[in-house]
């Protein structure tokens, strides 16, 4: 499977510095996430966000003549919402059984993200 600019892919990453974190793709190819394409937010520490042995989504940005890679997170992420929203807007209104089985989906969703966020922070 090639790498290709615009497709999204699980990754582990493998390293971090303080100018972002390295994430190996399929084929043993490696990329960098740079500190601003971790979050939406601001980012302080890379460290804050992800560590050494996390498995990422990851939206490849640019190939370079060279053969690095550079990657980002928080695209990976908006695409994942965007594709997830519209899925959604698709679906006919349901009951409220439905809405309230989606509503507790989200709900867990969000709130697993928040303790990996606060766990990560306490490392």
């Amino acid at each position: 499977m090639a790498i290709e600019v615009g497709n999204t892919y699980q990754g582990k990453v493998t390293g971090i510095t303080k100018f972002g974190a390295f994430v190996e793709l399929a084929e043993n190819k490696t990329g960098l996430v740079h500190i601003s394409e971790i979050s939406d937010g601001y980012v302080k520490q890379v460290g804050d966000h992800v560590s050494t042995g996390d498995e990422v989504t990851v939206k490849v940005l640019e190939i370079q003549e060279d053969g690095k890679i550079a990657l980002s997170i928080r695209k990976a992420h908006n695409r994942e919402e965007k594709s997830r929203r519209e899925s959604r807007k698709q679906e006919s209104p349901g009951s409220f059984e439905n809405k309230m089985k989606q509503f507790l989906q989200d709900s867990e969703e969000r709130l697993t993200a928040l303790n990996k966020k606060t766990k990560d922070r306490r490392k």
